[in-house]
């Protein structure tokens, strides 16, 4: 994407009422005005709230928000040029449960308060192979950590990716930490009883890795 374009885009972004771009500072004050109070205050009711982290496109995002009116969406990812598309997408087409946030996933305990969000979805994350990029690894010990700190007791996570290697390091930790794993499928395509939503919402990477025959897996847990 040239450099042009993607200027366009940030300038786009910022006209979008549901797209939120705080800076690291806001964040990290403790004092961002939505942190526990983006149903309140953004989506005006008390639906539950479901993030996508590292959305990219905001493809699974959108597609979550149109098949659960009844449920709160926010694409979250630092790159703000790759979410415009799902972000234009929800404004033109009136899609009010569906919001965007700009930030690190690093901060996400900066974003949202204890017990605020009720499932996370995890899609198709870099699995940062190399050994020295493990706390980059959104599955990771403190992103976990993280995660747990912003979920109701209840609460969910769903991994779904193209990585061996990341579905079955995340199940190891899983497994090595004590946490809950309710559901785990090595090819959601090819085995029976993979839940409808993993298999009827396709990002476009996904669907080339579908091309070119590559197993996509699926883990639903609860942190512990």
């Amino acid at each position: 994407m040239g450099s042009k374009n993607k200027l366009k885009r940030f300038k786009e972004n910022e006209t979008f009422k549901n797209v939120f771009q705080p800076t690291r500072d806001e964040l990290v004050s403790g004092e961002y005005a939505l942190k526990g109070h983006w149903n309140e205050t953004y989506f005006k009711n008390d639906n539950p709230l479901v993030l996508e982290l590292g959305c990219g496109k905001g493809e699974y995002t959108v597609a979550l928000a149109k098949r659960y009116p009844d449920k709160n969406f926010i694409g979250i990812d630092i790159k703000g040029a790759r979410f415009w598309r799902g972000a234009k997408t929800t404004v033109e087409e009136n899609l009010d449960n569906a919001a965007f946030l700009r930030t690190q996933i690093e901060l996400i305990d900066f974003a949202f308060e204890k017990n605020e969000v009720d499932e996370i979805w995890i899609t198709f994350p870099d699995p940062q192979i190399k050994y020295k990029r493990t706390k980059h690894r959104m599955t990771n010990s403190a992103f976990l950590k993280k995660y747990k700190s912003i979920l109701k007791p209840d609460g969910v996570v769903n991994l779904k990716t193209d990585s061996e290697f990341m579905h079955g390091y995340t199940l190891g930790l899983l497994h090595g930490e004590g946490h809950e794993v309710l559901y785990s499928n090595h090819n959601v395509y090819k085995q029976e009883g993979s839940p409808d939503e993993v298999t009827s919402i396709q990002t476009f990477y996904e669907s080339q890795y579908l091309e070119k025959n590559k197993a996509i897996t699926y883990i639903r847990f609860k942190i512990k």
